[in-house]
């Protein structure tokens, strides 16, 4: 097995971490107390490549693999959560579900703009009972004569008020199960599509999350994706993705957070010497050192096997749960090692340590990801 990066891998990495010291942190910290949505930093990571980096070039995306996406990735999440998520979401998600399984028309009118990042989009799956239970969608789109007649809300939608279209998972015959259930592209200025309020949230503050309401909104035959019941694999399959940038983005928190505690060890002094020379401090960044390694490790192969087209529905849910936990466990660690300091925001680390927790409960929480591990490896 070859651990090396390529040249290419590396420069997409390297280049990440320049634009996130240069362009993302100047100001995080304003943006979080503010909620202040990036909206000059979005734009600039979509001129650099980073809102399509794995769509093909033909549709104005880079055409790079996965494992670029989770070096990118982490390296945006080291200094700013925020627009790490919306960078995942418009990939793994929106793209990603649209040029896999999105008709060439699909493609031509939607794609190019996503992955450019002229528009955003946002996926929209959970509801204020289901959950992210795809099984129990109380969203419904009844089939007309030549459109659906959509009608539910949507909650807990990551880029909800600034994106252009959601990808919107609907029940459209109840009869059948999840085999009734279809995902559609809709656009945001459509009549009957209505933008709640900006969730006033713990962490990753600075993107936006609300909900969406759709009544009697009319969605062209031609913008569901897919055949009729498909939206069920849809969402599985997209979710399985999305599962790889949100524990790479997991992996950036919790590697920022080690970052700056080892930058902090070597500073600050206590009883006469630097505290990483004392062993309480040394042994707790050789623990998060140990487990970013192996978080790490377990994003890139889920992302190998992505590339390389073999299931990683397990490896995703386990790179997910891993890094998600030991994220919320090592910027806890990384308060503590900065004391005092740790507890205010001038330091980063109290920020790094809110923004975690959201790893731990989107794309399913780390309860789900067991679910779908122990159903895996129970076949």
């Amino acid at each position: 097995m070859d651990f090396k990066l390529s040249n290419e891998q590396k420069l997409i990495r390297d280049s990440a971490r320049d634009f996130a010291n240069t362009e993302l942190l100047p100001g995080v910290i304003e943006r979080d107390e503010k909620q202040e949505f990036p909206t000059s930093q979005i734009k600039k990571m979509g001129e650099m490549g980073f809102l399509g980096m794995m769509v093909n070039p033909k549709y104005g995306g880079g055409g790079m693999d996965t494992i670029s996406y989770v070096l990118a990735m982490e390296e945006i999440s080291k200094i700013d959560a925020s627009c790490s998520v919306i960078m995942s979401v418009n990939n793994s998600l929106v793209c990603w579900g649209i040029e896999q399984y999105g008709n060439e028309e699909q493609k031509k009118k939607y794609l190019y703009h996503l992955a450019t990042g002229n528009i955003l989009g946002a996926f929209c799956l959970s509801e204020p009972e289901a959950g992210s239970d795809a099984t129990s969608q109380r969203t419904t789109a009844i089939e007309q004569d030549n459109y659906y007649l959509l009608n539910g809300t949507k909650n807990w939608i990551t880029n909800g008020k600034s994106a252009s279209i959601y990808l919107v998972i609907a029940q459209t015959d109840v009869a059948k199960g999840h085999k009734g259930i279809n995902a559609f592209i809709v656009e945001k200025e459509w009549d009957g599509v209505t933008v709640g309020q900006k969730e006033n949230k713990l962490g990753i503050r600075a993107s936006d999350t609300t909900s969406i309401m759709f009544s009697d909104v009319k969605v062209p035959k031609e913008n569901r994706i897919g055949e009729d019941g498909f939206g069920f694999k849809f969402a599985m399959k997209t979710l399985a993705g999305g599962r790889i940038g949100i524990a790479s983005q997991a992996l950036g928190i919790a590697s920022g957070a080690y970052e700056l505690s080892l930058k902090y060890s070597r500073e600050r002094k206590a009883f006469g010497k630097e505290i990483y020379k004392h062993q309480a401090i040394a042994f707790k960044l050789a623990d998060m050192a140990t487990q970013i390694d192996c978080g790490r490790l377990l994003c890139l192969k889920a992302a190998w096997e992505k590339d390389n087209m073999i299931d990683y529905t397990q490896s995703s849910s386990i790179a997910k749960l891993y890094c998600a936990e030991h994220a919320m466990k090592i910027t806890t660690e990384a308060v503590q090692i900065h004391g005092g300091y740790g507890f205010v925001k001038e330091y980063h680390v109290e920020r790094l340590m809110r923004d975690a927790k959201i790893t731990q409960i989107y794309e399913g929480t780390s309860e789900i990801q067991k679910i779908v591990i122990s159903r895996s490896i129970l076949k």
